[in-house]
């Protein structure tokens, strides 16, 4: 059975999906850089992989490096190489990345994180062809196609002075913006058998018959911050523990932190807003009791705590609406009435 992450397999239909990869075979044949921006999880190196492999360069070296893995000092010898004594520890003569990627195609992913220096370095390779390995004076050339990926705004980078504009210009001459799950929603089911049908195979099982309808409804309205890298774990997590496959399996669990060991220790979500849940005994802060000498809209403010109460719960359980149904002691159409009441969905 195929690999999942083969780097000729991406799976979609979705129109936003395909429009994507329309784009992607339009450039693919043209020897440019190319950025290709995207959330974590959306599959940005099989994408630089399928370039590659479009490419006239599909023969040659797909070499790929995460930026963001190293120190700058070690970013710029694997990039470049270095020669012998460059360093404590360099006894002899090592081709870096660039080298080893001649006439082929370098996919640089993170590249939003580089230093200023090796910023200026791949500037002067990208634009001339031509640098130095670290500790020597000697010009090589290179013929090499950059690739390279980020989940962060570049442009907003650049004019806070953490990427240089100069570079950002040269490795834009096009830009593919890789959806994210929530935007192709067709997709999830798809995905969704293809890495069950894998996991299945791996556990050697005789048959796969699927999630059920609830499980795979859950999936299809979940917010995947982790996109499709997310719904794989999810999936595979799903069918590692089921017993086998003669059933569609039913339960899905989207947080394995998530234990009832870690309830006395404070959750904090979106960059460390504490959510704090009620209990049932516990009573109403003062500052939500009325002020008797105010005229309130009573009717109003009630709404108001509802749609509270709604996205924070929902934000708690990571948009998960069966899950959100049960936290809130609701049907899960009570919930859906609800949300579509204050044009949450």
């Amino acid at each position: 059975m195929t690999s999942t992450y083969d780097q000729t397999v991406i799976l979609g239909s979705d129109p936003v999906f395909l429009d994507m990869m329309d784009h992607i075979s339009r450039i693919a044949t043209l020897n440019r850089p190319v950025l290709i921006i995207g959330e974590r999880g959306t599959g940005k190196e099989l994408i630089a992989a399928r370039m590659h492999y479009l490419s006239s360069r599909w023969g040659q070296s797909f070499q790929k490096l995460n930026c963001a893995a190293m120190p700058d000092t070690l970013l710029e010898s694997e990039l470049f190489g270095y020669e012998p004594g460059a360093f404590t520890g360099a006894t002899k003569r090592r081709q870096g990345r660039f080298e080893l990627a001649h006439e082929g195609t370098l996919f640089l992913d993170e590249i939003g994180t580089m230093s200023p220096a090796a910023q200026e370095k791949l500037l002067r390779v990208i634009e001339y062809g031509e640098f130095e390995r670290v500790g020597g004076s000697e010009t090589l050339q290179v013929d090499v196609r950059v690739l390279g990926a980020t989940n962060i705004d570049l442009p907003a980078a650049a004019d806070g002075g953490l990427f240089r504009h100069d570079l950002l210009d040269r490795l834009a001459f096009d830009v593919i913006n890789v959806p994210p799950l929530r935007a192709r929603s067709d997709d999830i089911e798809d995905l969704v058998m293809h890495f069950g049908a894998n996991m299945a195979h791996e556990l050697e099982w005789p048959a796969f018959n699927g999630f059920s309808q609830a499980a795979m409804q859950t999936m299809q309205t979940y917010h995947w911050p982790g996109n499709v890298r997310e719904l794989r774990n999810v999936v595979e997590r799903a069918i590692s523990t089921a017993w086998d496959g003669e059933e569609p399996i039913d339960i899905l669990n989207f947080d394995p932190f998530d234990s009832p060991w870690r309830s006395g220790l404070p959750k904090t979500l979106h960059r460390g807003t504490a959510v704090q849940t009620p209990t049932e005994t516990q009573a109403p802060s003062r500052s939500l009791l009325p002020d008797p000498q105010v005229r309130y809209d009573m009717k109003r403010a009630l709404s108001d705590i509802e749609k509270t109460m709604l996205t924070t719960a929902l934000e708690h359980n990571r948009h998960n609406q069966r899950v959100t149904a049960r936290h809130l002691k609701l049907s899960y159409d009570q919930l859906r009435h609800a949300l579509k009441k204050h044009d949450l969905l």
